[in-house]
């Protein structure tokens, strides 16, 4: 791989949402921060949404790890994959507890057993908070059912705290009328926003430099113009590009990844394409079927001259 030949320890540019590559940009940092401060004040529903890519669940892990930093004060519960019924997503909720439940348990045993556990962390001072990533993909019935189970709380406060970040599907679902008491239930909402050209510069930069690149600018002008063009400005493109850019710039023994080397990732990337320049698997399908149109219209002709 290109590690040595550009000096650097360890992929800068891969797709796993590692949280020492964070950066605290401003649309980053207000959501960090909206975050943090939200859940300080132990407010009930908090929603984050961005556009696929846009970097929803590094900034998920980023406040996990935050708040381990300050051991007894919370309990956190993460579900990755809410594609659940209403008893799945009570039984997700109860093992990120550490209750041991059977799948043919009853739901009212269910939930007394979830409500034992966080009263008693309620009693000893500590904060629950549930994480649900791609929250947009729950059903209906699950949604409604989560925020059913929010309605256990003291007389001081709701047993526990809900942190979702989803795609901007969830605002579309969230609209429809069986779904109303639940949007007035989400006390705060943060968009997430794309990278605007200095703002990826700097990203690319900083991702470079946490994986330990100390030299100047590896990526130049021009092909940041080209990848901030074709990426949109999305973090998950911008990785994707850039990544085979420094592929391509390694393997024709080159430090430094121009204009060349990104339009060929660009060119090498399904469903990415540089506005004015058509990509090259569109114009080889296009020649394909100019020539397949070509064929069907000589055999017409041929056929109604010889008839």
């Amino acid at each position: 791989m290109y590690l040595e030949h550009f000096g650097i320890k360890e992929l800068p540019f891969s797709l796993t949402p590692n949280t020492e590559f964070f950066l605290n940009m401003a649309s980053y940092h207000k959501a960090y921060n909206m975050l943090m401060v939200s859940i300080a004040n132990k407010e009930g529903f908090i929603k984050v949404v961005g556009e696929v890519g846009t970097g929803k669940t590094m900034l998920c892990r980023k406040v996990l790890n935050s708040l381990e930093e300050t051991p007894g004060a919370f309990v956190t519960a993460y579900i990755a994959n809410p594609v659940l019924s209403p008893k799945g997503l009570f039984l997700a909720f109860a093992e990120e507890l550490g209750i041991d439940a059977d799948t043919d348990v009853g739901h009212h045993s269910l939930l007394k057993r979830i409500t034992k556990v966080l009263m008693q962390h309620a009693t000893d001072g500590r904060q629950v908070i549930l994480f649900i990533d791609e929250a947009h993909a729950m059903p209906e019935k699950t949604l409604e059912a989560l925020r059913l189970l929010t309605n256990l709380e003291t007389e001081q406060a709701k047993l526990f705290q809900v942190v979702m970040f989803a795609q901007p599907e969830l605002d579309e679902m969230l609209r429809m009328k069986s779904l109303r008491q639940l949007l007035q239930r989400i006390t705060f909402s943060y968009k997430l926003e794309t990278l605007d050209r200095e703002g990826l510069e700097r990203y690319v930069s900083h991702r470079m430099a946490t994986a330990g690149y100390n030299g100047g600018s590896v990526f130049s002008s021009s092909a940041l113009d080209d990848l901030f063009k074709a990426s949109g400005g999305i973090p998950r493109v911008v990785n994707i590009l850039c990544h085979k850019a420094l592929m391509v710039a390694f393997g024709r023994g080159e430090r430094m990844v121009e204009r060349e080397h990104m339009r060929k990732a660009i060119e090498d990337t399904e469903g990415v394409v540089l506005p004015g320049r058509r990509n090259i698997r569109q114009l080889a399908a296009a020649s394909v079927l100019m020539g397949a149109a070509g064929v069907a219209l000589l055999v017409y002709l041929l056929t109604f001259y010889l008839n």
